[in-house]
């Protein structure tokens, strides 16, 4: 009789992508970082592309430029102006063996300049519960998926998707990161959506960034009073305006506009959003974010 030999196999090991900055602006670079469970020597790594197959409902990987088995386990990408994703995985030993891809990650654009773009309505950051929202992919394509990035950090698709248009009645869980990307391999602007209680005001913001020189209206809003008075807006948690029309009307917007805004009515804020500002020449812009 031979020894009894117990042989253990394990799924292969996936590693972590890790993606900064998650919001592009302009003439930033995108560090990419593969983390693998148990780093040791021999490593190789491998980068790629995330390219959407809305008929498989996945995405299919392109390797990136010279980003087959470098030795190093971080990757730079110069020049990105548009919302992208991008997977990586690792290799070692001869004949090679190589782990999982890792899940994809994202790094976004508000850049509503490319080929495909995304529009919200109502035209806002901010939503109560319960409310109707519809994000519509635009664009000369024919297929489209709208998807969300949560704040867990899971990946999803839009449930009711009719034609180009995404069609929400928000809960809190709607809260994240919203982009389209079409049958062609495109990627839209992305947009963030929070869902606020009913319980206190919401900012009413614009969701893209607004251009040097135009006028934006911000303003407070109740789930059951919509126009109120006597509202206070901060500005970087700075006291700027008391209006009793309950509005903040900026006439000619400029850079040092941009930041974090908030209401606060009878007592209760709301929550604060990122209103960014772009030049009009600006190819891509700094995103809102909550």
């Amino acid at each position: 009789w031979s020894d009894i030999i117990r042989l253990t196999v394990l799924n292969k090991p996936r590693p972590v992508l890790t993606v900064s900055p998650s919001w592009l602006s302009p003439g930033a670079s995108v560090t990419l970082n593969c983390e693998v469970e148990h780093p040791s020597a021999g490593w190789s790594f491998y980068w790629y592309k995330a390219v959407p197959d809305l008929s498989e409902k996945s995405s299919s990987y392109e390797l990136l430029p010279d980003g087959s088995g470098t030795a190093q386990d971080s990757y730079i990408i110069h020049g990105q102006t548009h919302t992208a994703g991008y997977v990586c995985r690792a290799g070692r030993g001869d004949p090679e063996y190589h782990t999982d891809h890792s899940q994809p990650k994202f790094v976004w654009s508000a850049d509503v300049h490319s080929a495909a773009s995304l529009t919200v309505s109502p035209d806002r950051v901010q939503h109560f519960t319960s409310d109707s929202v519809s994000l519509t992919c635009e664009g000369n394509f024919t297929e489209w998926r709208v998807r969300k990035f949560s704040e867990d950090g899971r990946l999803s698709d839009c449930r009711r998707m009719t034609g180009s248009t995404c069609d929400i009645n928000t809960s809190k869980s709607d809260t994240g990161v919203y982009w389209c990307e079409s049958g062609s391999g495109e990627f839209s602007s992305a947009v963030n959506i929070t869902v606020q209680n009913d319980d206190g005001p919401i900012l009413v913001s614009p969701v893209h960034p607004v251009t040097e020189g135009a006028s934006v209206s911000l303003s407070c809003s109740l789930k059951t009073q919509k126009i109120l008075s006597n509202v206070f807006f901060y500005h970087n948690d700075k006291l700027i305006q008391n209006d009793p029309r309950g509005e903040l009307k900026i006439s000619a917007v400029s850079k040092s506009d941009e930041g974090f805004y908030k209401c606060q009515y009878s007592g209760r804020e709301s929550a604060q959003s990122w209103m960014s500002v772009k030049g009009e020449q600006d190819q891509n812009s700094v995103s809102f974010c909550k």
